[in-house]
């Protein structure tokens, strides 16, 4: 009984651990909210077949966790060295971003930001500004990270950058954004 009620408080450590709710893993286990909710308070003596049941979804949740393939952007927008500085502009008011990585031949090059583009209107004026290319302005080319990237990883690079590319077999698949790690965070509610 000891060892049955141990795995029960594992239960709800393992499930706050991987940062989901009761809703949700009785939605992946197929039992209802309060019965999970019953089984973590140990109010319920639950079948060993439902224990094991509960831990097999949380062992398959470690397993696979928030990594860069789950929360990436596929295809990637990007802008081309030779792009206008104002048809950048438009994409990026467009597609409501606020920086875009600059790809050539699949080559990671560069990228430009919003924050970029006020630096040279702040130097060159609008005027100035308006005739530039993408390459008179871009800055150092956004890190590459694997698909298998950790949410933990990914959220310590984008504190000191604006995105990340996402890298496998030598290709571009995808980026990840500061906006994308707090959208993932919300879907696991």
């Amino acid at each position: 009984m000891d060892y049955m009620f141990f795995e029960i408080e594992e239960i709800k450590r393992k499930r706050k651990k991987l940062g989901i709710t009761q809703k949700k893993l009785a939605e992946l286990v197929g039992v209802s909210q309060p019965l999970i909710a019953r089984i973590e308070s140990g109010d319920l003596d639950p079948k060993l077949s439902l224990v094991k049941r509960i831990f097999e979804v949380l062992g398959e949740l470690e397993g696979k966790g928030i990594n860069a393939r789950r929360i990436m952007n596929s295809p990637v927008i990007s802008a081309s060295p030779d792009d206008g500085l104002l048809d950048v502009i438009d994409v990026m008011r467009e597609k409501g971003i606020s920086q875009l990585p600059v790809i050539k031949d699949g080559s990671n090059l560069g990228c430009i930001t919003e924050s970029s583009i006020l630096k040279v209107v702040m130097i060159r004026g609008i005027d100035g500004a308006e005739n530039m290319t993408v390459k008179d302005i871009m800055e150092d080319p956004l890190p590459e990270i694997s698909p298998n990237e950790t949410l933990e990883s990914i959220s310590k690079m984008l504190l000191n950058n604006p995105a990340l590319l996402v890298v496998e077999n030598g290709k571009i698949v995808g980026i990840v954004t500061k906006h994308d790690v707090m959208k993932a965070m919300r879907e696991r509610e």
